[in-house]
This record gives C-alpha cells, structure tokens and sequence, in this order.
C-alpha cells in the first residue's frame, strides 16, 4: 500500500519533503480538542485515544467521546481488545462512523489494559496478535495500522517478526515504542532497536519514545531508519510541538507560535474539554492539562505566581480558569539571580 493511502492525503514520508512527525494516541489526553489544535499548528497525522472495542461496540459514552473526529482529516482511531472478531466488528464500525484509518493498540503498558490481556500483553501471545490484524484488515477497506513496543520483555523482542507476519496480511504501517512493556517509560527508549523493526517490513514504521524535539526527532531517524516520528508525553502542555518537528525534519523554519497563541490554544482546549464532556467532566479532565501548560509556559521563562498556579488547576469556575490563562504567558519570570 502506497504512503499516501496510508495517511489518507498525507504521505508517511516524501522523497521532497522528508520524514513527518505525527500525534501518538494517549490515554487520557489525545481528546478531540486536543488533537484538533496539534493537526492545526501542524501535525501530519493525530491518533485518538485508545477506545475500547466492546465499549464501542455497545455504544457507550465514553466511546463515543474517544473516537470523535469532528473537523480531522485522517480520522485515524485506534481500537483496544483481545477477541479479534470482536475487534474485527468494531473496525467496521469505525469505518462506518468515518475513520480513514484503524490502529490496533498493542503497546499500551498500563496494568488496567494488559491485567486484561490486551495492549502490550497481547505480544505475548503472537498467534492472537496476528488473528487479531488479520480480522481487523478483513473487516475494513480503509487502512490498518498496529502500535506497539519492542516486546513484553527484554527475552521476549518480538516486534520485528510481528511486524513482518503483520504486513504480510495487510497491515500498512507500525509505529514501535523503543522499550518493552515491563520497562514502562523507564531508562531511554532503544532507537537503534527499533531499526530491526524497519528492516524487517517494506510498510512504513514511525519510531516513538522520549522524543522530546527536533533535535531528538532528527537522531531518532538517523539510529532508527523509521520514514518518521510519533510524539507522546512531550506534546502535553504544548499541542504546537508536533508541527515544530515535523516543519524542522522537512527542512522548514519551525513556525513561531507566540506567548499570546500559546495562552489562545490553551484556552480554546480548555473551553473544547467544557464542550466535549459537559462542565464538571470537563473541568476533571482539563486539570492535567492546565497543569502541563502551566510547567510548559514555566520551562520557556513565563508562568504564573504559585498560588494562581494552584488555582489554575483547581479551580471550578470556567470564568477564573480562563482569566488565569490570559496570563499564562503575559509577562516572564523574574527569576532570581
């Protein structure tokens, strides 16, 4: 399958413009709002949250929250489970629900996933893992892509083979977490490691894991061989991140994104998180992130007083949370000599 099938009507890699850069699927995180304002400062492809495919399924709300895809174009869902034709069911229904493009979630480390056998666990059972993309890439005529780590553990690297047998039933892309599931993001994450991976398929693979900038991103290509980068954690608290890199990897000036549209896109998140779940959910959700804008704003020499930080994040007055962040950025730090 050509790049350009593979992300819809953007290209994994491009001989004239180099490798991209993309949004990873993050729990908790990668919401609709999110992933809205990291597609417009620039990323070439957004994932959503992992949904849960009996979830999906059944109908529920939280679902339905996770997958939405409203104004993102390639709608790339990516789907969690263990029964692959259940899962095979939910690609189908994804599809019909607009994704260009299905991600099967095998790297998710977190003990609440694979306590269930799914996500990173699922490298365990290699027989499982592959009937799984099997079913799924029966089920769709749209595109389907597989996350993962290296393996369950370090006697255990079984990323490169699963990808092999994975493109040999269709599947059109990886992304390689550069650790195993029992490091968790502990240590560095393994670039060079994830280069077996890429010369073990012809499809194209993203390399993922404490890529924390363009300078990252750039040494990350050049140990892994991978047509591109996902970016997780680092993107939290600064949604621009993603489109920096992908301009500085494609040899572009990253686009200057000033104080004051750093403190607009953390309110328009804001405000989208409010719109998305309803206020009191939403004020739930945002705190994490109006934490990770508050310590990103800090690391480039702004921020707020220490006590408006604290308010910024626990207040539950969408009014006084909105007028906090106006000043997020408003004026530097003196910091102490």
């Amino acid at each position: 399958m050509a790049c350009d099938e593979l992300l819809g009507s953007k290209p994994v890699t491009n001989a004239a413009n180099g490798p991209v850069a993309v949004l990873a699927p993050l729990s908790g995180v990668s919401d609709l709002a999110f992933r809205r304002l990291a597609a417009r400062f620039g990323a070439e492809r957004v994932v959503t949250e992992m949904v849960a495919a009996e979830g999906f399924l059944r109908g529920d709300e939280e679902a339905r929250l996770r997958s939405a895809g409203r104004g993102i174009s390639p709608h790339v869902i990516q789907l969690v489970g263990r029964n692959p034709a259940r899962m095979g069911e939910a690609a189908r229904l994804a599809e019909a629900a607009g994704a260009d493009v299905i991600d099967i979630n095998m790297g998710c480390p977190a003990k609440r996933v694979t306590g269930g056998l799914s996500g990173s666990a699922l490298m365990r059972e290699p027989d499982l893992a592959l009937a799984m993309m099997a079913s799924v890439v029966a089920a769709v005529s749209v595109p389907v892509t597989v996350k993962m780590r290296l393996g369950w553990d370090d006697r255990s690297r079984n990323a490169a083979e699963l990808a092999r047998r994975g493109a040999e039933l269709g599947v059109a892309g990886f992304a390689v977490h550069g650790r195993t599931r029992q490091q968790f993001y502990e240590g560095r994450a393994s670039w060079s490691a994830i280069r077996e991976v890429v010369d073990s398929v012809s499809v194209p693979v993203l390399a993922n894991g404490d890529i924390l900038s363009a300078a990252d991103a750039a040494a990350c290509l050049a140990q892994s061989g991978a047509a591109g980068v996902m970016i997780g954690r680092a993107a939290v608290g600064q949604p621009w991140l993603v489109g920096e890199v992908a301009a500085a990897l494609t040899g572009q000036a990253p686009p200057r994104v000033t104080p004051q549209e750093r403190a607009e896109a953390a309110a328009e998140h804001y405000e989208g998180l409010l719109a998305l779940y309803g206020t009191a959910l939403g004020i739930r959700h945002a705190r994490k992130h109006l934490a990770a804008y508050a310590d990103c704003a800090a690391a480039a020499g702004y921020g707020l007083p220490p006590a408006d930080r604290a308010e910024l994040v626990r207040s539950v007055e969408p009014t006084a949370v909105l007028a906090l962040l106006t000043r997020l950025y408003a004026e530097p730090i003196q910091r102490a000599a």
